[in-house]
């Protein structure tokens, strides 16, 4: 198994002074993209605005990128290798909010002892991803969707429906997307809550286990036959 290469100092000092603006351009992107879809009524100047919000955080993600990837020493494709997510938070702007996520957990990282136990920090991730990749990816849906001839994602209510059906991999059926980028976005969706929802089970089990674990090791966890919670 190959180990992750040790960051390089400059490269350290510079994630540690984009950490609180990349965080609020990745809450501002998000703001501004969600204005834009569901504000029809809006001005055409705010319409311009916020678009323009949009385009000048991608180009901040972009050049945070290249200025990480030449820091760091490695050359574009190890780089991408050992930091696939920030690759993929600049090429699909359905998960820059994600953005939020990887700053969060660099602030844990830097602590000594961080707050959360492994499996919390794990489900607390997989929460802030779902939250955050449901919500955009309602907006992304329903920007597709909402006029396309035969739809039946009418309203932000059915696509946020739909969102949670798909990263809980339930998938009802009654509303669908039906516009090619519609569908191409829910197949991200249901990879990705698949990913978020083994994550989160398994985390869940280990901690299950390792508690069961313990408590046998200690003899906590023997009782008489027959005594078991909720026996009368």
């Amino acid at each position: 198994m190959r180990e992750r290469p040790l960051i390089p100092p400059a490269q350290e000092r510079w994630d540690d002074r984009m950490e609180t603006p990349l965080t609020v351009t990745a809450l501002v992107y998000l703001a501004a993209y969600a204005m834009r879809v569901l504000g029809h009524d809006l001005s055409g100047p705010l319409r311009d605005l916020c678009l323009a919000l949009t385009y000048t955080g991608w180009a901040i993600f972009i050049v945070d990128f290249v200025v990480r990837v030449r820091l760091s020493g490695l050359g574009l494709l190890r780089f991408v290798r050992h930091h696939f997510l920030d690759a993929m938070v600049v090429i699909l702007p359905l998960l820059r909010p994600l953005r939020v996520v990887s700053v969060y957990d660099r602030v844990q990282r830097r602590r000594d002892k961080p707050r959360l136990t492994l499996y919390a920090r794990v489900m607390a991730y997989a929460g802030m991803a779902a939250g955050l990749l449901g919500f955009a990816g309602a907006l992304a849906v329903y920007s597709f969707e909402y006029d396309a001839p035969g739809a039946t994602i009418r309203t932000f209510g059915d696509s946020v429906w739909w969102s949670c059906a798909t990263l809980a991999t339930v998938g009802y059926g009654d509303v669908t997307p039906v516009t090619p980028m519609g569908r191409l976005t829910a197949v991200g969706m249901m990879g990705v809550g698949l990913a978020l929802l083994g994550a989160v089970t398994g985390s869940f089990s280990s901690w299950l286990i390792q508690v069961f674990t313990r408590e046998d090791e200690s003899g906590d966890g023997k009782r008489p036959p027959g005594d078991f919670p909720g026996a009368s």
